[in-house]
């Protein structure tokens, strides 16, 4: 079964990574484009095959196209409410860049959109596709009961990247800004690996002008397994190396994930012992890493395919939970540092009656 994709803006990362993914698979074929500006869609549709009587002038146009299996939606992040309740009113299954929303309030809304349908609706966070992740729950048991962990993702500014240089980003209209925009990848991952984030205790700072608001976080993190941590993010800082790092710790060894871009491949190195005495040889894994936009797309179609949409793995809930954390770190910070809680949507109270599940949906 081919599945035919509508792309709603056909930008930079659209035209240098989505399509290559969606033409890797398969199963999939980029099958309509919209732009607001209509030459740039003409421009990518005929790079990917599209005919031209495909390219739309308005997203309505395109959702109403019957051919078309789902939508994927690459717009400026305040534009994810109004596309994710369109493709609801046209019953497409859609999934969305990240991050999920502008801000709490829109993100809540986009929960609720999800929750209201059976429709697949994702997130496309790819971090939480890595296949490291994986490999660190299998060895994770073997360092027993996890204490802390130091998450570390630092980096000089790049003034020629030309994903920085889009006006919604370097004027944002979302909360955090790079932070919340690159933020919720490391965020998914840390997530994936060590479970929900409960209190964050942060401080953070705009080094750059053309980030348009705060772009270095350093912050105290409190995991609702108890496990206490650090999360250093930013991009912005003079000439450095750029380093990305988990350090894990528990009672019976420790675990290091080095994805450094600097490195031939991505390393878990971890070693076992109770104390100094007792410790192990370290064991060193290189990580032969997927391509994890590809795998977000293979996902999200299987979604599709099934009219499953708890196969979806970064579903709007998630997603949220990962821009909370930024929020809360974004607040605590202009608090001096207090510890925030972060806030929660629960969707996990769900009642089948009559082969129909509803899900209940609490705020807190």
């Amino acid at each position: 079964m081919t599945l035919n994709v509508g792309i709603v803006g056909t930008g930079i990362f659209a035209s240098d990574a989505h399509l290559p993914a969606i033409q890797a698979i398969d199963k999939l074929k980029p099958a309509a484009a919209y732009n607001r500006t209509k030459s740039k869609a003409d421009v990518f549709a005929e790079k990917a095959g599209i005919p031209s009587g495909n390219v739309y002038e308005g997203v309505d146009a395109l959702l109403e196209n019957p051919e078309i299996d789902f939508v994927d939606a690459l717009l400026p992040v305040q534009s994810n409410v109004d596309i994710i309740r369109n493709a609801i009113k046209h019953e497409k299954p859609i999934v969305i860049e990240k991050p999920i929303a502008a801000n709490m309030k829109q993100a809540r809304e986009i929960v609720e959109l999800a929750s209201s349908t059976d429709l697949p609706i994702g997130i496309l966070e790819q971090w939480a596709f890595f296949s490291s992740i994986n490999k660190l729950r299998e060895i994770l048991p073997q360092i027993g009961n996890i204490v802390s962990f130091t998450y570390k993702a630092t980096g000089p500014w790049n003034a020629n990247n030309k994903y920085l240089a889009t006006a919604w980003r370097q004027n944002p209209e979302h909360i955090g800004g790079f932070l919340s925009d690159g933020g919720v990848h490391q965020l998914a991952l840390l997530t994936e690996i060590l479970g929900h984030v409960e209190y964050v205790s942060g401080h953070t700072r705009q080094v750059r002008k053309e980030s348009g608001t705060d772009d270095i976080l350093f912050s105290s993190l409190k995991l609702t397994s108890g496990v206490i941590g650090t999360f250093t993010y930013g991009s912005a800082f003079g000439a450095t190396d750029k380093s990305t790092s988990l350090v894990i710790y528990a009672d019976n060894g420790s675990v290091t994930h080095d994805f450094s871009p600097s490195l031939p491949k991505p390393t878990i190195t971890y070693q076992t012992g109770a104390n100094a005495q007792e410790a192990s040889k370290k064991t060193v894994i290189e990580i032969d890493e997927v391509n994890a936009i590809q795998e977000e797309f293979k996902n999200f179609a299987s979604a599709v395919e099934a009219k499953d949409k708890s196969l979806v793995v970064v579903p709007p809930a998630k997603a949220f939970h990962h821009l909370a954390i930024i929020a809360a770190a974004l607040e605590s910070s202009k608090n001096n540092g207090s510890s925030v809680k972060v806030e929660v949507v629960w969707l996990n109270l769900k009642f089948l009656d009559a082969h129909r599940l509803v899900v209940i949906l609490f705020h807190s």
